[in-house]
């Protein structure tokens, strides 16, 4: 049996993630599509592509009759549903079955005993799978905190949250109970032991339906931001670590001793129990295709059952690199009928991954939309393919003039790198990231680098209290410094005035301000997310130019995208280059010293741009989902004015300072574009003075 075509129920990366394959295959695709993604490159792709009208999952992704009349229109045999959406849907699932399409995941049953994670954990409990207790959301007590609160139907950090004080219980189980209800269509959420410095272990598995069972490999996914993985990895280095301790006799590893036919034997690797764990839960559920089991270690190697997605998962490039497995194809042979070897391929060197995101990490993790100008990272071999030698691979839902909007995920694209030690896939993965020229969204990029060459992270310790442990504020400082940064502007300010004379229709081959005696400096002014503006006197002399504030400095060329400066070091002059882009006002600076973005400013502004003192200012675009104060009302600095609704997630609106709420632009229901004024809060006398 083979697949004529197969129409891949899902958007952005995964579905050209998939045809990459198919097209490998040669296998059709189709795709399907949102008013909002009309103009997405994965449509573009497709050999032929359906519409689906609307723009939220609820009017498109999520309307599995709309998808299956796709398959049945376009000649499809096979529905591959990639990740998220109805990707766990065990109706969607039986409904293409019944349309006689071939499912191209588990079975039907095994997405139903897997769906309920309260259901999944006592199935695993029963077959031996060592389990975290549940504990039911309406008796937990103050000695049980902290607690972990999930969405049953849930993944990818919706619906989670962790309360540690026994009165942000109801309201914290009320607010994930709704982004549930959103995200997945079932608002039932359970409780659990939160462990604060845990260790997120998955194993791939892949099943046949001939009786093979493979443990592909275990990937370590402990970084993470609001339950969300963002850096990924295989093999996991607390396993090498345990492992290779174990073996050298320096350390005694715990064993587990738990009846039943999960007891492990003695001297087994932590590897081996973990690969049996996971074998055990999918040979429990007669589970076939690729799936993966997740479980939370501790430092001493000891394991416990979260939960098993019955999926593709996000991360499944590092496993991919580390097999030479193509992933996908295995997908699509063993749902056609086809037979595993009897083991996996060996595991090989070593891949990270890290999610790049439209978000802003020092700001609340806010997500990002608008223009993805462009996306280029010089360093890239290969797109949707296995890295059979050292470097650098990219999946990525979006290209240059991509829109990002508020209905999806905001993750812009997953880079992976490949090398035969850990050390040397960090390394490379980081210096990737710095030299990409990445405009027009802000993007968590800065963060990655750092959380790459971070000391612990390069050591290994990488539990899922990374980010506390060591400071979000300096992990998601910008990686240009605030000279650098400085130094980057006055190479803008340079191409700016270089772009003006080549545009000029008088005098475009002289220098712009140039006087044949001495006179004032020009002015260009910029504004920077990070560090305020920047005001660039410059001056052109005849030996080149003056820039205030740098002493030293000697241009060397200014062109409107290259600006190449000598700095002066402590040895010397240093030779340093910048490219500029510009898009309106946004002006766009790379350099080695690390990207600057800031915002051209207009030289006389105008008074009907500023905002009243207290605003609150939308921090991107959304729906208004609550309102908890009325107009005229006392609020204390931080109190939740109104909750926005935007990708997926729910986002709260608070009062900047202490005062009486003026004004209240808004009402439940409403969509609002970023930077639209909310609502106004008067301080109070003692905060004005």
């Amino acid at each position: 049996m083979s697949f004529a075509n197969v129409l891949v129920a899902n958007r952005g990366e995964i579905a050209r993630r998939v045809f990459a394959t198919c097209r490998r295959m040669g296998i059709g695709t189709v795709a399907v599509y949102s008013d909002a993604d009309a103009a997405a490159p994965h449509v573009a792709e497709a050999d032929a592509a359906v519409r689906l009208p609307g723009n939220t999952p609820a009017e498109t992704y999520l309307r599995g009759e709309l998808i299956i009349e796709a398959a049945l229109a376009t000649g499809a045999d096979a529905i591959h549903p990639g990740y998220g959406f109805l990707s766990e849907n065990a109706e969607f699932a039986q409904a293409v079955l019944a349309a006689g399409l071939v499912w191209i995941g588990p079975p039907v049953e095994a997405i139903e005993q897997m769906g309920s994670k309260v259901a999944a954990k006592k199935m695993m409990d029963a077959a031996g799978v060592p389990v975290l207790a549940e504990l039911d959301p309406g008796e937990v007590t103050a000695a049980q905190l902290p607690v972990l609160i999930k969405a049953s139907a849930g993944g990818g950090g919706r619906g989670m949250r962790v309360v540690r004080e026994l009165a942000d219980l109801e309201p914290q189980i009320a607010a994930a109970r709704r982004e549930a209800e959103s995200a997945f269509g079932d608002p039932t959420v359970f409780c659990e032991r939160y462990l604060e410095t845990g260790r997120h272990i998955e194993v791939q598995v892949m099943a046949d339906t001939h009786g093979t069972i493979w443990a592909v490999g275990e990937r370590e996914c402990s970084i993470q931001r609001r339950h969300q993985k963002v850096v990924e990895e295989a093999p996991s280095p607390l396993v090498e670590r345990i492992d290779t301790m174990r073996a050298s006799g320096t350390e005694a590893v715990a064993q587990r001793d738990h009846a039943g036919p999960a007891r492990m034997a003695d001297g087994q690797s932590m590897r081996e129990r973990l690969f049996e764990a996971a074998k055990l839960a999918a040979g429990a559920i007669g589970y076939t295709g690729a799936g993966t089991v997740e479980f939370l270690a501790d430092e001493a190697g000891e394991f416990f059952f979260l939960e098993m997605n019955t999926r593709l998962q996000v991360e499944h490039p590092v496993t991919e690199c580390t097999t030479g497995l193509d992933l996908v194809r295995t997908q699509l042979e063993v749902a056609a009928g086809g037979e595993l070897a009897a083991a996996p391929p060996p595991l090989r060197g070593h891949s990270i991954e890290v999610r790049l995101y439209a978000e802003d990490p020092a700001n609340e993790w806010q997500p990002q939309s608008g223009t993805v100008h462009r996306l280029d990272i010089p360093s890239v071999v290969t797109e949707f393919e296995v890295l059979d030698r050292p470097g650098v691979r990219l999946d990525t839902g979006v290209v240059d003039g991509s829109v990002v909007g508020v209905h999806y995920d905001p993750m812009l694209a997953k880079v992976i790198s490949y090398a035969e030690t850990r050390g040397d896939a960090a390394r490379l993965l980081a210096t990737a990231l710095q030299r990409a020229k990445i405009h027009g969204l802000v993007t968590n990029r800065d963060l990655l680098v750092r959380v790459l060459r971070h000391p612990a992270f390069l050591a290994g310790d990488t539990d899922t209290a990374f980010f506390e442990t060591h400071g979000l504020d300096s992990l998601s400082a910008p990686l240009a410094t605030e000279a650098d940064e400085a130094l980057s502007v006055a190479a803008a300010a340079l191409a700016d005035a270089a772009a003006n004379r080549k545009a000029a229709r008088v005098g475009g081959g002289l220098p712009a301000g140039w006087r044949n005696l001495p006179s004032q400096s020009q002015h260009k002014s910029y504004e920077s997310r990070t560090s305020g503006t920047h005001d660039i006197g410059y001056r052109f002399t005849r030996t080149g130019v003056a820039v205030d504030g740098h002493d030293g400095l000697e241009l060397v060329q200014a062109g409107p995208e290259r600006v190449v400066l000598a700095v002066p070091g402590e040895r010397g002059l240093v030779r340093r280059q910048f490219d500029i882009a510009r898009y309106g006002d946004l002006v766009c600076v790379d350099s080695p010293l690390g990207p600057v973005s800031v915002r051209r400013l207009p030289r006389f502004s105008d008074p009907a741009d500023q905002v009243a003192h207290g605003s609150l200012l939308a921090p991107m675009p959304g729906s208004v989902i609550r309102i908890g104060a009325e107009v005229g009302s006392a609020v204390e600095q931080g109190q939740p004015i109104l909750w926005l609704e935007a990708m997926k997630m729910e986002h709260t609106i608070s009062a900047p300072a202490a005062g009486v709420l003026s004004a209240l632009n808004v009402t439940v229901g409403q969509q609002v574009d970023v930077g639209a004024v909310l609502a106004v809060v008067d301080p109070t006398e003692s905060q004005e003075n």
